[in-house]
């Protein structure tokens, strides 16, 4: 298949060329190619899939149901590849559950779905890692309510098989009782509410087992700018760490639980105004190195409840592009190609993938992306329900 008429781009930036496809694979780039079959883009971009290393199935149910459902949405948004968040019933914590999840995916062959591994059982004890790593999970996940000695075997493992630990910085007796960002409007709803110390203590501690052990660690879903500043200094000081922000984190703020309103009760849970300007300008600045739609769906009865009671999350993954495009393109604060460099590149090099580039010689997982298209959401689900997004994904 030829695709002409395209602006392609990718991390090295946008140019007006045609590519030529053959047996899944990029076989031209250029002018004046010739194929039988021609798919006309009419100006459209030509992109590489996106990656999210930070999805979960709906109500955390770990089923072939949720799993078939969550391709289709990756697809409808333009994500080619994901990882299946560690938080799941069951967990995937032994090889049994492994095996169940593994077979659950052979019927999936248009969206790459990876696993992540749960590195303490639900009795805080250690998940058999070697073998889980050994039999295809792609990366070990851990929670800092781990206590320093589990954390600690940890990274003794993921130094041992050279992977990326994905690490959720939180501490267990300071969210155990909230519900949202501890602050000014969690004291007007009278809601218990979540200090951002609860985030920033543990990035600190994660960072000195990092240094001490020569580990990589993506700190998971980061939202506190605070984080983000000890996170840029260890790096500069050559400690393998990188920070995760979520769309909602830089689009969104603790005012948007107003009202009660259940749809933005997230995990973790959205910052105060200030914090979230804070953000946008890390990301402007080049601090936050990978980005997620942060998926967290959830059945109405989890969460047309009292807030208290609501389960955590909201629904993203079927508008990803648009929704990137528009709140952070559109909007000036990002390039497309910084844009790929964030949701594609850098999420693939924490699992050991090369992506981001179009080129010769590489798999074609590529979408169209329509930017004179637009689309009104209507989902209840969303903290963007009813908004115009501008782009349409199609897939090739």
């Amino acid at each position: 298949m030829l695709i002409k008429n395209a602006i392609v781009c990718d991390v090295e930036g946008e140019r007006e060329v045609d590519v030529l496809l053959e047996n899944g694979l990029i076989a031209a780039i250029g002018k004046d190619l010739s194929s039988e079959e021609v798919l006309d883009a009419k100006g459209a971009y030509l992109l590489p899939c996106l990656v999210d290393l930070n999805v979960r199935l709906k109500d955390a149910q770990l089923n072939s149901k949720n799993i078939k459902a969550i391709a289709k949405e990756a697809k409808k948004g333009g994500v080619g590849h994901i990882v299946l968040n560690a938080d799941s019933t069951p967990a995937i914590d032994d090889e049994v559950v492994l095996e169940f999840a593994q077979n659950s995916l052979k019927s999936i062959d248009d969206v790459a779905i990876d696993l992540m591994l749960n590195t303490l059982k639900e009795d805080m004890t250690l998940s058999n890692i070697a073998i889980l790593l050994k039999k295809g999970v792609i990366a070990p996940y851990m929670s800092t309510i781990a206590k320093n000695n589990l954390a600690i075997k940890i990274a003794e493992y993921v130094q041992m098989y050279g992977v990326t630990l994905f690490c959720k910085a939180e501490d267990n007796s300071l969210i155990s009782s909230g519900v949202m960002l501890d602050g000014d409007v969690s004291s007007r709803l009278g809601l218990a509410g979540i200090p951002e110390l609860s985030e920033v203590l543990h990035v600190s501690r994660m960072i000195e087992i990092a240094r001490y052990f020569d580990i990589k660690i993506l700190f998971k879903s980061i939202a506190s700018p605070r984080s983000i500043e000890l996170i840029a200094k260890a790096k500069e000081e050559g400690v393998a760490v990188s920070c995760e922000v979520s769309l909602h984190h830089l689009t969104q703020c603790d005012e948007a639980c107003e009202g009660f309103n259940t749809t933005a009760k997230l995990n973790p849970p959205l910052a105060s105004k200030d914090d979230m300007h804070d953000l946008r300008r890390a990301l402007k600045s080049g601090l936050i190195d990978t980005l997620t739609i942060l998926h967290q769906p959830n059945s109405p009865v989890n969460k047309e409840v009292a807030f208290f009671d609501a389960a955590y999350g909201c629904e993203a993954l079927s508008d990803a592009l648009p929704l990137y495009y528009t709140k952070l393109v559109k909007s000036g604060l990002l390039t497309m190609r910084e844009l790929l460099k964030m949701t594609v590149q850098n999420p693939a090099n924490h699992i050991a993938l090369q992506a981001g580039k179009i080129a010769v010689g590489q798999r074609a997982d590529l979408i169209l992306f329509d930017t004179s298209k637009s689309y009104r959401v209507n989902n209840p689900q969303s903290l963007y329900n009813g908004e115009t997004l501008v782009g349409e994904v199609r897939t090739i």
